[in-house]
């Protein structure tokens, strides 16, 4: 695999690990919803339950932060180390003149 398409797919998961943690965090509110519903209705399985899924997507998601950083951190470095600013521009002056 050439430079820049390695670059492109290490953007691209950064990319995919971003929308993951956007939707833990979506499904932690939703879970923080019903727990609020639940006080009023007091079901103690929910309320059980509920604590417990809380608790693993909330743990999920620490880990989806530490490896999205992780992995920005790894992309960044790969980029400034092989100079992909510089092969995006040559790529895209080669497609300008048809090379």
């Amino acid at each position: 695999m050439d430079t820049l398409k390695k670059f492109e797919l290490m953007e691209k998961i950064v990319r995919e690990l971003g929308d993951l943690q956007n939707s833990q965090q979506a499904i932690i509110q939703k879970i923080g919803k019903i727990e609020v519903d639940n006080i009023e209705l007091g079901d103690k399985r929910l309320d059980k339950d509920l604590s417990d899924m809380h608790q693993r997507v909330a743990d999920n998601l620490d880990t989806i932060v530490a490896i999205l950083t992780y992995f920005e951190d790894k992309t960044n470095n790969f980029g400034d180390k092989n100079n992909v600013d510089a092969l995006k521009e040559q790529q895209a002056i080669n497609g300008a003149t048809g090379q």
